[in-house]
């Protein structure tokens, strides 16, 4: 009897392990079979590479403009990072003073609802006409983009704290400072991480878009070039390095929020073995 416990426990232990090897190769074969897709629909259809080229031709144009495109990118990341620090500094005040004063969520949220309604491309040309052509347009449109989430998401984590609960605290002397320290934000960090892997992707998008219009360098500098002269499979190229930033920095926010509020990730670690 035992014996038979101690087997199925070991084939239910064996089983977890490889759905968890699956689950970490899944990501790398849907991209897998979707590149395959597209090149084999690219040599089949005999698409022009004007048009739509194959990975391999992108792949080909990485390597052929490598330098470029790794200093164009680090300016990117550079201005991209700038950005999406700004916007979790003033992301994060606003959200604790939006969340932990009603007052405050009256005045102010109405004001960010409709600033964040304002199309951000319509802003670069006023932000080139202040700050000029350059770094700064594209560092203010990472920001400004991304810092919005990550303010309604950390106030929401601190609104929706139980209101028993704040009479408790208040009723065990706590002062409000104090209930949103020690209950608010630890109530607040997954909507904040939640909202930080939105906005690093949409830091990149800023950027890139600022790069478009008013940029002399980075990755969205490089792709209009590339399209001024129909080079359209670096400026696939362009779209691929701007993607595999993304991803990097989203697996980055992802790590960290494991390791820092595991105990809110851990269901999600719980279905993926089947637990």
């Amino acid at each position: 009897m035992l014996d038979s416990d101690f087997a199925r426990d070991a084939a239910i232990v064996a089983a977890a392990a490889r759905r968890r090897r699956f689950m970490r190769l899944l990501p790398w074969l849907v991209i897998t079979g979707m590149l395959l897709l597209w090149e084999i629909g690219a040599r089949v259809f005999d698409i022009p590479e004007f048009v739509l080229p194959a990975p391999t031709v992108v792949a080909q144009s990485i390597a052929k403009w490598w330098s470029p495109i790794v200093s164009n990118a680090l300016q990117t990341l550079k201005t991209t990072l700038i950005g999406f620090a700004m916007a979790n500094v003033l992301g994060l005040a606003l959200g604790v003073l939006v969340g932990s004063s009603t007052m405050v969520y009256h005045g102010l949220y109405p004001l960010l609802i409709a600033f964040n309604s304002i199309p951000k491309v319509a802003l670069v040309p006023i932000l080139v006409i202040w700050c000029g052509i350059g770094t700064m347009p594209a560092v203010l449109t990472s920001f400004l983009i991304s810092f919005f989430p990550i303010t309604v998401n950390v106030a929401a984590g601190i609104a929706t704290v139980e209101p028993e609960l704040r009479d408790v605290l208040r009723a065990l002397g706590a002062r409000p400072l104090k209930i949103v320290r020690k209950v608010g934000l630890p109530r607040s960090m997954p909507y904040y991480f939640a909202s930080l892997k939105i906005a690093i992707t949409s830091s990149f998008l800023g950027s890139i878009l600022a790069e478009t219009i008013a940029g002399q360098s980075g990755i969205g500098h490089l792709m209009i070039v590339a399209s001024s002269r129909f080079d359209v499979p670096l400026v696939f190229a362009g779209v691929v390095v701007t993607a595999a930033m993304s991803v990097t920095m989203y697996t980055i926010a992802t790590i960290i929020e494991t390791r820092t509020i595991s105990w809110a990730t851990r269901s999600q670690g719980d279905q993926a073995t089947g637990v």
